[in-house]
């Protein structure tokens, strides 16, 4: 995925919902991936959360499921400048994997990274109290491997490269440590509505 300061996608729309310098999508759902897509069956995924926490874990697709379901429903931005109004994604509150390893009092940030690899950086206010989930279903149906399937990271109150396809894990740390297109030019954290879309913004 190649973004640019001067991407332009469509022409811009005064909506006091969106945020700066984005454009509503409406029943589109573009598909950018840095990487290729995996070919990962539900038998074959796993989540592990390690770093400092009291007690590393993993959970395979039957024991995630297990845990207490959880939906979002609301908006999600991307960085390229669109932006999806009243979406669903169900799944399990990634509070409810976190409860499991205690992460230590010395924890900030955590990076998120993927069954292929693929990583980014936040901190570990912005995945907790509410805030993020492990998602395996979009608008009632199993989210689609081009869209992170069968489970991806879910942050939607950030740009959305923080919410890393076909999660595989966290690593809890007591620093930042920067991610993918963190290392590349974008920014540390990526709030929409601070337009944190590169680094110095």
């Amino acid at each position: 995925m190649n973004v640019t300061r001067g991407f332009t996608g469509r022409a811009r729309v005064r909506n006091d919902a969106l945020p700066p310098g984005q454009y509503d999508a409406g029943d589109d759902w573009p598909v950018l991936s840095a990487e290729v897509t995996p070919e990962l069956t539900p038998a074959e995924w796993s989540f592990r959360v390690d770093g400092l926490v009291e007690e590393p874990h993993s959970w395979s697709w039957d024991e995630a499921h297990a845990l207490p379901s959880s939906v979002y429903e609301g908006d999600i931005h991307c960085v390229t400048s669109w932006s999806k109004f009243g979406v669903r994604f169900a799944g399990v509150s990634l509070d409810s994997f976190l409860s499991v390893v205690r992460p230590h009092v010395s924890a900030t940030h955590v990076v998120a990274y993927s069954h292929t690899g693929y990583t980014t950086n936040l901190p570990l206010a912005d995945v907790t109290g509410g805030r993020a989930w492990i998602a395996w279903e979009y608008e009632g149906r199993p989210l689609s491997p081009e869209h992170g399937g069968p489970a991806r990271l879910l942050v939607p109150h950030l740009y959305f490269w923080k919410s890393a396809k076909w999660i595989a894990g966290l690593r809890v740390l007591d620093h930042e440590e920067p991610g993918f297109w963190e290392r590349n030019g974008y920014h540390a954290r990526g709030n929409p509505w601070e337009e944190q879309r590169y680094s110095g913004d």
